[in-house]
């Protein structure tokens, strides 16, 4: 029996196998990526053994700079279909593990570490490694907002990708979670390209599956078109056959939409409808309080604030996870409830707290300073 199979869960530190070192192919698809390719592929070439990226149309500088680093710079012709050319880049491969990136993607020098540790103590017998990508930060520097993804997977497993749009690798077996982590680093703005791929699908008479119709409803959100996005997204749901985690970031979404639509009661059961998906998230939590709040309900608003900082981690999901809801906003917002109900040591003991978890955010230095001067504890 492996090691993975004795201990499925442990992290890699906490395990290793006197085995040889793994390889690894790095596989990518670009087009027009001469802004970031670099960046990326410098961040990966201590890790890759084997360098392909795959070019679906640039006409700007983009293979040139693959060429400086990549095994393989190969041409392919773009088919509205990204799975069908992630596919392509995989089958292209010669090591024993596949990673893939995007061009706005790095690893970054504090992760690098943990990627070649995990390169020297995986047990073959793995077949597919999960790791943290990280999409936004705080002003530290930490990741606000997070998900999992399956970024590394045996080769000779044959692996494939799923969906023309917003593409997922589909895999089984053995599966592993790893702390090192990927950081993405978009510095080009948002096109309409994915829109008008499902436009084109939906004129064609496709019926778009569950997943498809999730990621509809999210490029009309991204792209402002408010009312058709929650009227996907309240039909993506009411089918009642999409992923769990889909489902509540469905309903989170539609949250924020009604409450840009100034509609505070569909607001509210969209965050109470996250909780016939799944246990309570913090997320929802703070949006229930945060709605509360601006009634002035303080009551409410501090009760479902307080039960968003006893949920404890969040969940071990590829789902998208707001850190700032799990650990330090119910805390500052529990200190803006405590202050106008006038239980001011309540309230300097959770801005304490949150700023033990970001010291330099500047609205928990401004309570310190107001909360200090109300003690007296001015320096």
């Amino acid at each position: 029996k492996s090691l993975a199979q004795a201990f499925p869960d442990r992290h890699m530190y906490w395990y290793g196998v006197t085995c040889a070192m793994i390889t690894i192919s790095l596989c990518m698809i670009v087009k027009n990526e001469e802004a970031m390719l670099e960046r990326c592929l410098k961040s990966a070439a201590d890790i890759a053994d084997e360098i392909i990226v795959v070019d679906t149309g640039s006409t700007d500088e983009t293979k040139q700079i693959a060429a400086r680093y990549a095994d393989k710079v190969l041409d392919y012709k773009w088919r509205d279909d990204f799975a069908a050319a992630r596919n392509y880049s995989f089958r292209q491969a010669t090591k024993e593990y596949i990673m893939w990136l995007d061009a706005d993607d790095v690893i970054e020098e504090r992760d690098k570490a943990g990627w070649l540790q995990l390169k020297q103590t995986l047990d073959r017998s793995v077949d597919a490694v999960m790791m943290p990508y990280h999409l936004t930060f705080d002003e530290a520097g930490n990741p606000l907002f997070s998900m999992r993804r399956n970024r590394l997977v045996r080769r000779d497993r044959g692996f494939r990708w799923k969906g023309a749009v917003h593409e997922f690798l589909q895999v089984s077996g053995i599966s592993f979670y790893s702390d090192a982590a990927v950081t993405h680093r978009k510095v080009k703005e948002y096109t309409d390209r994915n829109l008008r791929i499902y436009e084109k699908r939906l004129l064609a008479g496709e019926r778009f599956s569950p997943r498809d119709l999730y990621y509809y409803a999210n490029e009309l959100y991204d792209h402002s078109r408010l009312e058709e996005a929650v009227t996907v997204y309240e039909r993506f749901c009411s089918e009642g056959a999409g992923w769990v985690e889909d489902v509540i970031a469905a309903c989170l979404k539609m949250a924020d939409i009604y409450g840009r639509l100034g509609d505070q009661g569909k607001q509210m059961q969209a965050l109470f409808r996250t909780f016939a998906a799944d246990t309570p998230r913090a997320e929802a939590c703070c949006g229930l309080g945060t709605l509360f709040f601006e009634q002035g309900k303080l009551k409410q608003a501090t009760y479902w604030y307080k039960l968003a900082i006893t949920l404890g981690e969040p969940p071990a999901t590829v789902g998208m996870v707001d850190m700032a809801a799990w650990t330090w906003l119910p805390h500052v917002q529990l200190c803006l409830c405590y202050d106008r109900a006038g239980e001011f040591e309540k309230a300097y003991r959770h801005n304490e707290i949150a700023l033990s978890m970001n010291p330099n955010h500047p609205s928990m230095l401004h309570n310190k300073a107001y909360l200090d001067r109300l003690f007296g504890k001015e320096d």
